[in-house]
């Protein structure tokens, strides 16, 4: 019974409601124009990034000085092995140089560079990117490559060079090895 009353309040309490008018819903049509256009822009932008593999960022960098250090090393790399590196005391396997490039050619040649040593098995290179001291934005390609480095997976490390190979106008760079030269790492000091 109490269900009832309260149905009965409820119809006395809400008497004098009137209803929300809905206002008629607008409808999009969808042209068939707009629809090849988004279309096309979606398969430029893909086309795109399957054009150019670089995935080097060209948006915002840290700004270093002509004459500071740089510096990197993933976890794993062993001590000696980076000391011995820093020092210049490995046989540099490439070279390139960066001198009198905008930051776009640098961007494309330093993510080329990396790959083709990649796609050769070589470990130590060397990057002249100069100073810049005498630039209207100093260190802007030094700055840059800091940047960059750090986003290659297959960097494992990265240190100024000593001065009798361009000092803090150039850079050491440590690649990872490849399955291909671990294995005949590991063939070599197999025991026989």
């Amino acid at each position: 019974m109490e269900d009832m009353s309260d149905l009965a309040d409820f119809k006395a309490a809400m008497g004098d409601v009137t209803p929300l008018k809905t206002e008629a819903r607008v409808s999009l049509n969808k042209n068939r124009q707009d629809t090849v256009a988004i279309a096309q822009r979606r398969q430029a932008a893909i086309t795109d990034t399957q054009a150019d593999p670089n995935h080097l960022s060209d948006t915002h960098v840290h700004m270093v000085k002509p004459y500071d250090i740089l510096e990197y090393k993933k976890d794993g790399v062993q001590e000696g092995v980076y000391r011995k590196f820093r020092l210049g005391k490995y046989q540099l396997d490439a070279r390139l140089d960066l001198h009198r490039r905008t930051v776009e050619q640098a961007r494309q040649e330093v993510f080329r560079f990396i790959e083709d040593a990649m796609k050769y098995d070589l470990r130590t290179l060397i990057i002249l990117h100069g100073k810049g001291e005498k630039e209207a934005t100093p260190a802007l390609l030094k700055s840059w490559t800091n940047k960059w480095l750090r986003e290659f997976e297959d960097v494992i490390a990265f240190h100024s060079a000593q001065p009798h190979h361009g000092g803090t106008g150039a850079v050491y760079v440590m690649l990872r090895k490849s399955e291909r030269k671990k294995q005949e790492t590991r063939d070599r000091h197999r025991i026989k």
